[in-house]
């Protein structure tokens, strides 16, 4: 598949490739390289990015429901306000990415490395976090609803008016977390 120019497969090197608003659904993109590239308002529904790079990519306001991110580098990739309800992002590296406003509910980020991540104002309703890495992340005002943090790490983050309502917070590390004006209800310590 060629878009604007660029042949869509696995493994193709996709460094800095301009993307954005492309239709990428159900594309294979396994083992690709989409470091620094722009991909800002496309749609990625379904597609298959695991093990892809793409660290320092910009992912605004694209559209990964369904997607498979498992294991991908999305270091400092910017996905605010990004649509990642139900994606797959298993053992993906997050470190220090911008997903504020994003939508990750039911999301799956088991083993997840999302340290000094900006989760501000995301939506993480029902989404499985167990061992995932998210000490100095900030998840301010964020929707955690009901998500699943048995085993993650959060210490040093903030939390600070976040819904934890019914969350699962058993074995979570929570030292030096910042968790005033949290809701707390329903949620299991």
């Amino acid at each position: 598949m060629i878009v604007n120019g660029y042949e869509i497969k696995p493994e193709a090197n996709l460094s800095e490739a301009d993307l954005k608003w492309a239709n990428l659904s159900e594309a294979d993109l396994k083992w690709a390289d989409l470091s620094e590239a722009d991909l800002s308002g496309a749609d990625l529904s379904e597609a298959n990015l695991s093990e892809a790079n793409l660290s320092g990519a910009d992912l605004s306001g694209a559209y990964l429901s369904g997607a498979n991110l498992s294991k991908a580098n999305l270091s400092g990739a910017y996905l605010r306000g990004a649509y990642l309800n139900g994606a797959n992002l298993s053992g993906a590296d997050l470190s220090g990415a911008n997903l504020s406003g994003a939508d990750l509910s039911g999301a799956y980020l088991r083993g997840a490395y999302l340290s000094g991540a900006n989760l501000s104002e995301a939506n993480l309703n029902e989404a499985y976090l167990s061992g995932a890495d998210l000490s100095g992340a900030d998840l301010s005002e964020a929707n955690l609803s009901e998500a699943n943090l048995s085993g993650a790490d959060l210490s040093g983050s903030n939390l600070s008016g976040s819904n934890l309502w019914g969350a699962d917070l058993r074995g979570a590390y929570l030292s030096g977390a910042n968790l005033s004006g949290a809701n707390l209800n329903g949620a299991y310590l």
